[in-house]
């Protein structure tokens, strides 16, 4: 997403270095992310049993719903190895003393290869290098510091008008495999100027996170280090977002937050293309999200789509074991893209098509998948990426 022309929240400094963290990294691997001013937090942890070190200790900090700084890590998630929270503590007390904060002040995070013990003294040591800086540079550094097999920065940003007042919020976000709903996937990081109290931030938070971030499958596989956080400084507003006026801000959050996990789906490993799982005419929205979702996590439809096979079956089978009840014989499946649209199935029997055309559509970067249940006026939608060899490619030497 392009950021010309947009300024980024009042009061929010970037950071970033190489640490060598692994001993093969070119990019920078450490960011920063600081407030000039104290913030309410809202966020939201993976629901995996196992959780990263760095989580538990956010856990921890975070109780009063407070924070002014971010530490980001790639390249070792700090999970599940001997001395994990003595490293995650070393980290948030690196930061702290670069920044002269108090170290419950500050989020840690990481990211990268888990079991591995974090060589924290290599960002203890690194730490200086860092000059932090407000420009939107600065910000898409930090945006690349935090990837790991992803192929490109995943940024967005939103503005909105409360009053005389302009908010801004500005995202960004690393995932591009172990991405499963079950909280938001991936690590995200958004910050906002608006003035909003913690307690109303969190809700926001959980309740868009379902309508995101947890709509969205790469592999089936839930991290043990997913986190998002939204740190909201206040610097725009003269008085805290009142209820009335809190509908704006939470869609304009809501733009951002969407924006970040269609980058992650589009960018899975290994993908050649995003499918957009869409179920319309649902009898509510959790039937709607269940099916599209089933449909989204599926390793045969996401095969025959790496194949631009239309291979509709497929999209009943996963329909059929998703635990959502329906009536098979009213489902209308068809696939469109820029390349125009085509019906494979209506209620629910197949229907003669053009397998010419229907591989041109499906050939496309982004793919639409329409199930119609008519059944009622919900809907929902959920967001995947194909599986290829080279899904296969990069997970089969991760660690090297």
């Amino acid at each position: 997403m392009e950021m010309e022309g947009i300024k980024l929240p009042k009061g929010f400094y970037y950071g970033s270095c190489l640490c060598h963290i692994k001993e093969s990294s070119q990019k920078e691997d450490v960011a920063l992310i600081v407030s000039n001013t104290m913030c309410d937090v809202g966020i939201v942890y993976t629901k995996n049993i196992v959780k990263a070190d760095p989580l538990l200790l956010n856990q921890q900090t975070l109780q009063d719903g407070k924070a002014q700084a971010i530490i980001v890590n790639s390249g070792n998630a700090n999970a599940c190895a001997k001395n994990g929270m003595e490293n995650a503590i070393k980290e948030q007390q690196a930061a702290a003393c670069l920044l002269d904060l108090k170290p419950q002040d500050v989020i840690v995070a990481s990211t990268g290869v888990i079991g591995a013990e974090l060589p924290v003294e290599k960002i203890e040591k690194g730490l200086d290098q860092i000059h932090l800086n407000d420009s939107e540079s600065a910000f898409e550094k930090a945006a690349i510091a935090i990837m790991t097999t992803d192929t490109k920065m995943k940024i967005a940003q939103a503005s909105l008008q409360i009053g005389q007042q302009t908010v801004r919020i500005a995202g960004m976000c690393k995932g591009s495999g172990m991405i499963h709903p079950n909280m938001g996937t991936m690590l995200a990081f958004i910050c906002t100027d608006a003035k909003i109290e913690s307690s109303v931030l969190q809700k926001l938070v959980q309740k868009l996170t379902k309508k995101t971030f947890n709509r969205i499958s790469v592999d089936g596989d839930t991290s043990t280090n997913d986190m998002c956080i939204v740190l909201a400084n206040g610097q725009a507003m003269y008085d805290t977002i009142q209820e009335e006026e809190e509908s704006l801000f939470e869609e304009a959050l809501f733009t951002v937050m969407k924006s970040l996990a269609i980058q992650i789906a589009s960018d899975g490993e290994g993908a050649s293309r995003l499918l957009e799982i869409m179920v319309t005419h649902a009898k509510n929205e959790k039937q709607a999200e269940q099916l599209a979702m089933s449909v989204c996590s599926s390793s045969l439809f996401k095969a025959a789509m790496f194949g631009k096979d239309a291979n509709w079956g497929r999209i009943l089978c996963a329909m059929g074991y998703s635990g959502a009840v329906f009536d098979v014989n009213g489902v209308t499946v068809s696939f469109s893209s820029k390349e125009g649209e085509i019906c494979v199935c209506q209620k629910g029997k197949g229907v003669s098509f053009d397998e010419e055309k229907a591989t041109k559509i499906l050939s496309a970067d982004r793919v639409q998948v329409h199930i119609d249940l008519q059944e009622g006026n919900a809907e929902a939608t959920c967001w995947g990426c194909d599986l290829t060899y080279d899904y296969v490619k990069i997970n089969g030497d991760y660690r090297t």
